[in-house]
């Protein structure tokens, strides 16, 4: 695998890692299978891209000559799919968490109600922006650099490097800080939680609002080389599903390592000649099943055993 490869995969990871991680994240704290996370990701482009059309502009203007304006285009961007990703993660959870979360079947109620918040927002996209792809404001340029003797260019440095700040910050977020503690607890064992005082309302609330920033960072990191349309949440959904349900429904690091594994088996299928990209989802699928064939719960799925 040559150095290009690499980095392309990494780069894929990285994107996939954000949406998988989100996944996992909401199924393993309150139990829920959000099936609108494709809608938070093409809500989080379009919001972008009304935002970054209004303000950047002004921004060259003002920091015009500047080394450092890529950087501040970036910075803007992030911010606004991110803060875009958030409030639509609360949208979710004020319709498809709070009515549901404590009656009977809530993971099935849940996978119907944000089935059909994704379809209505797919649909409301449709009719706003009309079914034509659109590009975002250009952040990062055709140029190159070189790290370590390997060319990369600069989409998929900071594709990679803003992955992994986000993530370490989310991790570090969940570790270090008390609603963090909160939440893990809910993940190790949701009854002893609850009957320790934590609330799951309470919980699910930032945990909403964290997962729709994940998607909404993946929207725009994703959106500078694909363009943004109603239905662009499709696949990204389908990937961080099954990337998910590869580390192991419910773990994290699971959802890391798989990412790795599935943009790495993506990038090389592209470049097998007999194969390339119109084989990229049967080869995964492929891998998947035989995964799950060998460990039923994934890479690291240990989730039913602490519940139990």
């Amino acid at each position: 695998m040559d150095a290009a490869l690499i980095v392309y995969a990494l780069n894929l990871s990285a994107i996939y890692a954000l949406m998988a991680i989100g996944i996992s994240l909401l199924w393993s704290s309150i139990g829920m299978l959000n099936m609108a996370h494709g809608a938070t990701f093409a809500v989080a482009g379009y919001g972008t891209l009304v935002i970054g059309n209004a303000v950047l502009p002004g921004i060259d203007s003002l920091f015009h000559g500047w080394a450092a304006l890529g950087v501040i285009r970036l910075a803007v961007l992030l911010a606004a799919g991110v803060g875009v990703g958030a409030l639509f993660g609360l949208v979710i959870y004020l319709l498809a968490f709070l009515p549901i979360h404590d009656k009977a079947n809530f993971a099935v109620r849940g996978m119907i109600v944000t089935l059909a918040i994704n379809l209505a927002t797919v649909q409301t996209l449709l009719w706003w922006f009309g079914p034509r792809q659109q590009a975002l404001p250009s952040v990062f340029g055709f140029g190159r650099l070189t790290l370590l003797g390997i060319p990369v260019r600069y989409d998929q440095a900071a594709t990679i490097g803003a992955t992994a700040v986000l993530l370490g910050v989310a991790l570090a977020w969940l570790r270090y800080s008390r609603k963090g503690l909160e939440i893990r607890a809910m993940m190790q064992n949701p009854e002893g939680a609850a009957l320790s005082g934590i609330s799951v309302r309470r919980t699910a609330l930032p945990v909403m609002a964290v997962t729709g920033a994940m998607a909404g960072a993946a929207a725009v990191l994703l959106s500078q080389t694909v363009y943004v349309s109603p239905g662009a949440g499709a696949m990204p959904l389908i990937k961080g599903m099954i990337i998910a349900l590869l580390g192991g429904l419910g773990s994290v690091p699971g959802a890391a390592v798989a990412a790795l594994l599935i943009g790495t088996l993506e990038a090389v299928t592209g470049v097998i000649p007999f194969l390339g990209q119109r084989m990229v989802l049967l080869v995964q699928f492929g891998f998947i099943i035989l995964v799950l064939i060998v460990r039923p719960r994934g890479i690291s799925g240990l989730l039913d055993e602490t519940r139990k």
